[in-house]
């Protein structure tokens, strides 16, 4: 089955068993996934059923697909991603948001757990993206294009939708929540950058490092999806306070994080005009 087979079997199956119309997603990082419970009149459908995708079993997400109501607005949240780093093509990273625009969905609110490679930045804070840098040399537009998706070449210079990024710094203010702001740079992993690669992750001008994220909104963006990105950041990267990172630690601190992260989502969504 072609490329766009496999979005539209994928965006008819959601559409048949969520029956929503949410113009809305969010896809929820490693550990941020409880968003999801804050939805009224809730239905799910694991990534395991849905045609085409493919099977992964990365800690802390719960790989499923949850659609229902936030105040009164329909939105759908993905709990967990696919990652380049499970040896899958980009074509099946970026399948979910591929068939969430398919489903309807016109604003996609990105959110990661990631290290931070700016000093003046701490573990526990968020991060919203106004940049990306693709440190991986890999595109989720190589091959042939999806004509009926977006144009062969897409503009790339404001991907982090300008006025969503002004609207999430309103919602912090009102909210209280200190929120950062800066590049993030996609690392392909699994393994944890070295001190080596962090120093020149600065130099380039990343202010955060993780190992999701740009390939779907590379993927949104080309669909003409308005992009917001959020990132919690989990830890110090490599080499900048010392230190050994582990899995469980992003997984901890995003966690306690998310309280934060969710008052956040939550006022921006509502805000978010159709």
């Amino acid at each position: 089955m072609d490329q766009l087979s496999r979005i539209r079997e994928a965006a008819a199956f959601l559409k048949d068993r969520l029956a929503t119309h949410a113009a809305i997603a969010v896809v929820l990082g490693s550990g941020l996934g409880a968003f999801a419970d804050r939805l009224e009149q809730p239905r799910a459908v694991a990534f395991a059923e849905i045609p085409g995708f493919p099977e992964t079993r990365l800690a802390g997400h719960a790989f499923r697909i949850v659609a229902g109501r936030l105040q009164g607005v329909e939105i759908l949240a993905v709990q967990g991603r696919f990652h380049l780093y499970d040896g899958l093509s980009l074509s099946d990273v970026v399948l979910p948001v591929r068939a969430l625009g398919l489903l309807g969905v016109r604003t996609l609110l990105l959110t990661n757990a990631c290290g931070a490679v700016n000093p003046a930045f701490a573990p526990g804070e968020l991060m919203l993206l106004s940049d990306h840098l693709n440190l991986t040399g890999q595109n989720p537009l190589f091959g042939d294009n999806l004509d009926d998706l977006g144009p062969r070449f897409p503009d790339a210079s404001a991907i982090y939708d300008p006025a969503l990024r002004a609207l999430a710094g309103e919602a912090a203010a009102r909210q209280g929540i200190v929120l950062r702001e800066g590049v993030y740079a996609w690392w392909s992993g699994p393994s944890y950058e070295t001190p080596a690669e962090i120093r020149m992750i600065r130099l380039l001008g990343a202010d955060a490092v993780g190992m999701s994220t740009v390939p779907e909104a590379l993927a949104a963006s080309h669909m003409n999806m308005r992009v917001l990105g959020i990132a919690c950041l989990t830890n110090m990267a490599t080499g900048i306070h010392g230190g050994r990172l582990s899995h469980e630690e992003v997984l901890e601190v995003a966690a306690a994080a998310g309280g934060r992260l969710n008052a956040l989502l939550s006022d921006v969504i509502v805000h978010i005009q159709p």
